[in-house]
């Protein structure tokens, strides 16, 4: 007899990180712990427009070790994958390696795939020779309608496979022979959220024992990064790289474009207790919401009270029974300032001003879908030390921002239920509740 989905609980047996401050748990866990930031001057991506080339990359991941160590198996597939590609699926072996699955051992139909993405653009080099191909004779005036018979002909022929944002989930699917629930979602900084819950409704229906979650997520790209020049929304100050991102100060100044990937493995319970896995903390809820008016205005502060609201509700808990808040943090005048009256609306006004928060893209910068889940794997790391991480560079509180920031050194704590929220520039919000602990 299969059990009923009240009976059903979903666990956390894996995480796999690939993020700028660190790939795998333990350098993460390393870096996260004694402050170091992971934003500085670029090396890998010059040219973009960033102020002063200032970004957050993993400088770890090249090339040469993605196919040396977090790739080795992938060797043949990886001129078919944008360096996003490549790092979604090493952070999803990364997450397998630490569940300790025997994927030799286990029903292949029951394990599935649930992965988010930004869209993914081609570097402008790829279309060049295309688009000249397509221009009038001695000038650069472009004709569409040449695209098809001249332009296309120009371009790599795996082009097209090297930048669909369901191209991780296809690759980890292959690697790992998951048969089961494939899906992918493309909700830029609500992605990681909405992949948990997603992927906690297959197993709570039965429909498969093990997932394979995760998102990958860039900023650091010539064009995307341009887009964020072009809606003055990137910080310029202070000098030093590792103070620029400063989510909720009263001196922030904008986002730090980024890049990053993190996976989690999603249990059935009763499946993870039969093979003896370590169980990282349980998934007890998760909401999502998307607020915009006819004009794509967002309405950034009731899409995040309502997501909140939504996960409580799904976790079937009370504002007071949450131990600290992972916020989005994004380090934007606006969206902080809607992010904390969003917590005051849920949490009311003594509990909203007191309970802890963190914002980790103080250390990771903004690297669109990725960023969710390397946050929430922030809290859920440092919870297993009994600790909540900390925010970098908040050295002077907001009065528009009245909120409990942990800062100076992670923040001892007895209360191991971490809510997480991100929201997206077009007003879609997403949360996720976990309990740390088995």
């Amino acid at each position: 007899m299969t059990k009923s989905s009240e009976s059903r609980e979903v666990v956390i047996t894996g995480v796999g990180i690939v993020s700028p401050i660190g790939i795998g748990v333990d350098e993460f866990w390393k870096n996260l712990s004694t402050g170091q930031s992971g934003i500085r001057h670029g090396k890998l991506f010059p040219g973009f427009a960033a102020p002063d080339g200032v970004c957050a990359e993993v400088l770890d991941f090249t090339d040469e070790s993605a196919r040396k160590v977090y790739l080795k198996e992938q060797r043949k597939n990886l001129k078919a994958m944008c360096r996003e590609i490549q790092l979604g699926v090493a952070s999803a072996l990364l997450a397998l390696q630490n569940s300790a699955i025997d994927l030799s051992q286990i029903n292949h139909e029951r394990l599935g795939v649930e992965f988010g993405a930004n869209l993914m653009l081609s570097p402008p080099e790829v279309l060049l020779e295309g688009c000249e191909a397509c221009c009038e004779e001695g000038t650069t005036k472009f004709q569409p309608s040449e695209w098809g018979q001249k332009g296309l002909t120009k371009l790599e022929p795996l082009w097209l496979l090297r930048y669909l944002p369901n191209m991780p989930a296809c690759h980890i699917s292959i690697s790992a022979d998951a048969r089961g629930p494939s899906n992918s979602l493309t909700l830029d900084d609500a992605s990681g959220n909405t992949v948990i819950g997603e992927a906690m409704r297959i197993l709570l229906r039965g429909a498969a024992d093990m997932m394979i979650v995760g998102v990958t997520g860039t900023t650091l790209h010539p064009i995307k990064t341009l887009h964020q020049a072009l809606w003055d929304d990137l910080a310029r100050t202070p000098a030093e790289p590792e103070r620029r991102a400063r989510p909720f100060d009263l001196n922030r100044a904008g986002r730090v474009v980024a890049e990053g990937s993190c996976s989690f493995i999603l249990e059935d319970r009763a499946h993870a207790e039969e093979r003896g896995a370590k169980i990282w903390g349980r998934v007890l809820g998760t909401g999502s919401s998307c607020v915009t008016n006819t004009n794509q205005e967002a309405n950034y502060r009731l899409a995040l009270a309502n997501a909140m609201r939504g996960a409580l509700r799904d976790a079937n808990l009370t504002p007071d029974q949450i131990g600290h808040i992972n916020a989005h943090g994004l380090g934007t005048k606006e969206v902080d300032i809607a992010e904390a009256a969003a917590i005051h609306d849920v949490f009311g006004s003594d509990l909203g001003r007191n309970i802890p928060v963190t914002a980790i893209k103080s250390f990771i910068g903004n690297s669109g879908a990725g960023s969710g889940l390397l946050e929430l794997a922030a809290s859920v790391v440092s919870l297993t030390h009994g600790v909540i991480p900390q925010t970098l560079n908040y050295e002077t509180p907001d009065p528009a921002c009245p909120l409990n920031i942990v800062v100076g050194q992670p923040q001892p704590t007895s209360n191991n239920v971490v809510l997480s929220i991100n929201v997206t520039k077009i007003g879609q919000a997403a949360a996720s509740i976990v309990k740390v602990g088995a």
